[in-house]
């Protein structure tokens, strides 16, 4: 017998329907005699409902109020899928993120889960009861609700699981695992049936969507296995796993990209101790997250041009501070481009093997596609390529390290 949690996002209890097919699902679990605790998100479109009557009565709105009221659409989930599981005359019980005592930090609408008391769920569990739980949100040392941020289900489901010390966190989504790249931009990706948390890692931080990078974080400093299946569909899904010598290395695992990439440029800038700083201490100081950095020094010298990138929703505030602060230090241009997108190769494989990187830029260069800006490390390249670029960019180099084959694993 196995303790399994088990994830549903919002799209997997969208409807009374849908949510009936997941009271099904873990009826199936209890079937092999598995203990299962449930999370689940709000309805699709819930949370986007709430977060609109919100913003037309006070914009922004206060933190503490607004996740007061972002953590009822979790709380109309719990008890439907409770209520369809006892229905099927399984024992169910729904508890909220406070009721279970997820204890958070105090930062709303972003907090951070500190503890989970694991009591409740055990004496639950012990009676054969399957314990349904509110994901995204916790309560606070002052008894403050907290919800953890778009995606925080995720992270609610791995720290039940670590506390709980469960065989394995499941993830339900709308999508039947982690692919070598976006099966819309390339219909010949393959699902992976295994990935190591560092890949997965890379994956999540560099534009894949199917994880909140946070869970991957969570589970991989606690060794806790993640599976992501679909909700809709049969199927093994992909194990997220610490990596180990059975795991096949490929070269590369997948393909991850970005279209949200902004590219600012500041040019002559006087070379001298302090020069990052001034350029990026002020583009912090707005909150605004800075990703690859290339700092040249100029041909005369004596000046340095510094060149950065930023989310697109940053660029505009980003690229004041920096005319702002061009005309500080006396730097001769600023220039900034929306139109650029990141595309990586991520996997584990380029630790012992070489030439990866000039495969990656001769397959770009044999497609007429100009590389701006490269980033490393040593499971992952980074390039930034103009926009127009990337779905060629991404299938060019999905053939070029067969990515497309039966041997992916």
């Amino acid at each position: 017998m196995a303790l399994i949690v088990q994830k549903y996002g919002g799209t997997s209890v969208g409807s009374v329907e849908r949510i009936c097919a997941v009271a099904e699902k873990v009826m199936a679990n209890r079937a092999r005699g598995d203990d299962v605790v449930v999370v689940v998100s709000a309805m699709s479109g819930e949370t986007n409902r709430l977060v609109a009557l919100a913003k037309s009565i006070a914009d922004p709105p206060k933190a503490r109020e607004f996740d007061v009221l972002l953590s009822t659409g979790e709380q109309v989930t719990i008890s439907l899928l409770s209520m369809a599981l006892e229905a099927r005359g399984c024992p169910a019980r729904s508890y909220t993120g406070a009721q279970v005592h997820i204890l958070t930090d105090s930062a709303h609408t972003k907090a951070r889960i500190l503890e989970v008391d694991d009591q409740r769920i055990h004496a639950d569990l012990a009676q054969g009861t399957v314990v349904v739980v509110a994901g995204f949100q916790g309560i606070d040392t002052e008894g403050n609700i907290t919800t953890l941020g778009r995606g925080g289900s995720d992270t609610t489901a791995v720290a039940l699981a670590v506390a709980l010390k469960a065989d394995e966190c499941q993830i339900y989504t709308d999508v039947d695992g982690v692919y070598t790249t976006d099966p819309r931009v390339v219909p010949e990706a393959r699902r992976l049936d295994k990935i190591c948390f560092e890949e997965m890692l890379e994956m999540a931080s560099l534009g894949s969507k199917v994880l909140q990078i946070r869970a991957v974080e969570f589970a991989s400093k606690y060794n806790m296995p993640l599976r992501v299946l679909s909700s809709f569909k049969e199927g093994p899904g992909t194990l997220i796993a610490p990596e180990d010598e059975t795991m096949e290395k490929a070269l590369i695992s997948g393909i991850a990209f970005s279209r949200d990439e902004a590219k600012l440029t500041i040019l002559g800038v006087p070379d001298k101790p302090g020069v990052a700083y001034m350029m990026l201490g002020p583009i912090s100081e707005a909150n605004i997250e800075v990703d690859m950095i290339i700092q040249n020094m100029g041909a005369d010298g004596k000046t340095t041009d510094f060149t950065f990138t930023v989310h697109r929703n940053d660029y505009k505030t980003a690229l004041d501070i920096l005319q702002n602060i061009a005309q500080e230090v006396g730097a001769r241009e600023v220039r900034g481009d929306e139109h650029i997108v990141k595309i990586s190769l991520v996997g584990v494989g380029m630790r012992s093997h070489a030439g990866i990187a000039s495969t990656m830029f001769k397959t770009l260069a044999d497609e007429g596609i100009n590389i701006q800006m490269i980033a490393t490390s040593e499971i992952k390249i980074s390039v930034v390529v103009h926009e127009k670029y990337l779905e060629l960019g991404i299938r060019s180099l999905h053939a070029a390290f067969d990515l497309d084959s039966e041997s992916v694993s």
